[in-house]
């Protein structure tokens, strides 16, 4: 059996970990060292130096990667949108079938834009009515940082409830995270917060434009490297055992 069959989710467990870590060191210095947050505020990020700096490096480089096509750091499900991760299935498909897979894909994603945009207009009305300033916007953002992992690895609420995709390399949002990550502190009026919300737009409308030019890459029904058969990720914590023939596959829940 392949050792190495798991590399990618114990990859992403130990990064749960270090976000998790992320979020216990916002906490902490959200009590012990509550001024540090004022960086966020217009272009105090250029004048003076704090933990934060380091926080916007970490999350700078998280999405430059999205741009990297390199499988084995990244999921293929954050890849699919690349040529080069894209096996046509070999089978005659129907095309009305074909047009329902996309019709489905576009109002799924749909559904969950208006849910997530009637969420971040909740935390802007608790923000003009001063229940919420800017350390708590980022206390936000840092849980839903640890939040993305947690779905990805063990229980995602949009794919139970609404996506119903099977995981989440079928996912049709799955660059959509750093977008919902960094909406909470769009509100805060800074180059802190408009730098980093800024890229995770490209980051989306990157995804958004290659999902319009070619549907074909985001759905198993055309995209076989989508299928179970040939995935190479297990993030979803089920092990693929090869049997006697090749071509048959049994899954064993971990």
């Amino acid at each position: 059996m392949n050792t190495n069959i798991f590399q990618l989710r114990e990859r992403y467990e130990t990064r749960l970990v270090f976000r998790i870590s992320v979020f216990i060191l916002a906490l902490v210095m959200y009590f012990v060292y509550p001024q540090s947050f004022k960086v966020m505020n217009g272009f105090n990020f250029l004048h003076q130096l704090s933990w934060l700096h380091l926080l916007w490096i970490i999350w700078v480089i998280d999405m430059i990667r999205q741009f990297i096509p390199k499988k084995g750091h990244l999921p293929l499900g954050s890849l699919k949108q690349f040529k080069q991760f894209y096996i046509p299935i070999r089978k005659l498909l129907d095309e009305k079938e074909i047009l329902l897979a996309y019709k489905k894909n576009a109002l799924d994603s749909l559904k969950v834009l208006v849910i997530w945009t009637f969420l971040v207009a909740f935390i802007g009305v608790l923000w003009w009515a001063k229940v919420l300033k800017a350390r708590e916007l980022l206390l936000i953002t840092a849980a839903f940082y640890v939040l993305d992992l947690v779905f990805v690895l063990y229980w995602c609420p949009f794919r139970v409830w609404i996506l119903k995709n099977r995981c989440c390399t079928t996912c049709r949002i799955f660059n959509w995270d750093h977008l919902m990550m960094f909406s909470p502190i769009i509100f805060v009026p800074g180059f802190f917060s408009f730098s980093l919300f800024g890229l995770s737009l490209v980051i989306f409308f990157a995804w958004e434009i290659a999902f319009m030019i070619y549907p074909e890459r985001f759905c198993e029904e055309t995209n076989e490297a989508l299928q179970c058969r040939n995935c190479t990720d297990k993030l979803c914590g089920n092990k693929m055992i090869p049997r006697r023939n090749k071509n048959d596959v049994e899954f064993i829940n971990m």
